[in-house]
């Protein structure tokens, strides 16, 4: 029990200082962008891209944020084109928050800064480190419940709601 407690300890610590780095990465990634986006409300883009429209509490929810400040931040958004307002497909009465073509080009330019980023840090690391770090980061992923990058990275649209190249 005890050496499960340490072992715990440990690799909590090491996560810890690992998304210390990562955050720092992510945090660079947006500046300069021209609409001066926030991390959180990066989150909300990305939160947008990996599961689609969404209705404002449901979005809140996802992004960890109360339902007034989703919206404050959603304004926010829509202030700078990157989201919209739209009516859902499947009711009409609701409304679902959904990208715009800004909106997936922004998302696209910080994750391929980030891309490059923590490329050159992967660079750094012996192919063994490498080996054993892949493993250890998709299980950690999965546990937290975060959608594997190629469900989405690969998959965003030229419109929203739709599949095509990231690129496009």
């Amino acid at each position: 029990m005890e050496t499960d407690d340490a072992e715990r300890e440990e690799v909590t610590s090491a996560l810890l200082l690992a998304s210390r780095a990562l955050v720092a990465i992510a945090a660079r990634s947006l500046d300069d962008l021209e609409d001066g986006v926030t991390l959180e409300q990066h989150r909300a883009l990305v939160v947008l891209t990996t599961r689609g429209p969404q209705n404002l509490t449901t979005l809140a929810s996802n992004v960890g944020v109360t339902t007034s400040t989703g919206n404050r931040l959603v304004n926010r958004l829509i202030d700078l084109g990157l989201v919209e307002r739209t009516r859902s497909s499947d009711s009409g009465r609701e409304v679902v928050i959904a990208l715009t073509r800004h909106g997936q080009r922004t998302v696209t330019k910080v994750m391929e800064r980030r891309r490059r980023e923590v490329a050159r840090v992967v660079d750094a690391l012996s192919p063994d480190q490498r080996r054993g770090i892949v493993d250890a980061l998709n299980a950690f992923a999965e546990a937290s419940g975060e959608p594997p990058e190629q469900s989405w990275a690969l998959g965003w649209g030229s419109e929203p709601g739709t599949t095509a190249s990231p690129t496009s």
